[in-house]
């Protein structure tokens, strides 16, 4: 990956289908996640040789995932091998994050474990509320984040509303509460080495996301799942003052695409010095990447 001829790095894509035609998503799920970003059409999702070339024409490397949530909803998601499998075919596009179901208990710490060493990815994605856990639950939840930070490697959490679920009867089963990232202030405290991302503007507790991520070296913020015309001004605020270095691009594609990102990300008052690090070295810097 030449770091010199990459516009940007978005830090958070998905994964939503498998070569093996499976999508990580029950449908009802995904057609309430497709309404509640008003994108039309979703019939098709993006393969990630697709996403690898989308990428490629745009000269941005992208951090892709699954989400592991089988245990809550009944659906496998695509495999961490075959996310790991396509980034290792696409090497100046791709970095591989993986998810672990929490609830697989000492088999997923295995498996985690395998994914960095014979796999190579580089973080773990979690998503509280999808996959119905606290991410402070020791007994849960703390051996995979031994690993994770023994490793070297960046643990990635979903704060904040989702779009999964919104609007269906009961939210399809989904608790907000999990995704509060007061609960990864816990995870922060007691492994004061892991590299830690609190995705997304974290409404409607973006306040709490700004305490952590000032207060605990480890932590930081990226901007997807929400066009910048709509990020609260203190996040704006925080990204151009103390948490300049802690702030990072991401999407959420392909429910919000880059193209659309940061074409609003222009109009945001964003001081130019602080720009390129938003979009790219604070994540180079977070990602080894150089």
């Amino acid at each position: 990956m030449d770091l010199s001829e990459l516009t940007a790095i978005d830090v958070h894509t998905h994964a939503e289908v498998s070569s093996r035609g499976h999508t990580s998503l029950a449908p009802d799920l995904d057609a309430a996640a497709g309404a509640y970003f008003k994108v039309e059409g979703r019939t098709r999702k993006p393969t990630l040789q697709e996403m690898a070339a989308y990428y490629r024409e745009r000269k941005m490397a992208a951090v892709v995932f699954t989400v592991d949530a089988e245990s809550a909803t009944g659906t496998p998601p695509v495999p961490n091998e075959e996310v790991a499998e396509a980034a290792a075919a696409h090497p100046d596009v791709f970095i591989p994050f993986a998810s672990i179901d929490p609830f697989r208990g000492r088999a997923g710490v295995r498996q985690a474990r395998r994914l960095v060493e014979e796999y190579g990815v580089k973080g773990f994605k979690f998503h509280p509320s999808i996959q119905g856990f606290f991410p402070d639950d020791r007994a849960l939840v703390y051996g995979l984040y031994e690993v994770i930070e023994e490793t070297g490697c960046v643990a990635l959490f979903h704060t904040g509303q989702t779009g999964i679920g919104a609007g269906v009867p009961g939210g399809g089963g989904i608790r907000l509460k999990y995704s509060n990232p007061m609960h990864v202030d816990d995870v922060a405290a007691d492994f004061p080495h892991l590299k830690i991302i609190l995705a997304h503007p974290s409404f409607p507790w973006q306040d709490e996301a700004l305490a952590v991520a000032t207060h605990k070296p480890g932590v930081h913020i990226d901007l997807s799942g929400w066009s910048p015309k709509y990020f609260p001004p203190q996040l704006v605020h925080y990204a151009n003052t103390l948490l300049k270095d802690k702030v990072l691009f991401g999407s959420d594609f392909p429910v919000l695409t880059p193209d659309r990102w940061l074409a609003d990300f222009e109009r945001l008052a964003i001081k130019d010095e602080v720009r390129p690090k938003i979009l790219k070295e604070n994540a180079a810097r977070l990602l080894g990447l150089g």
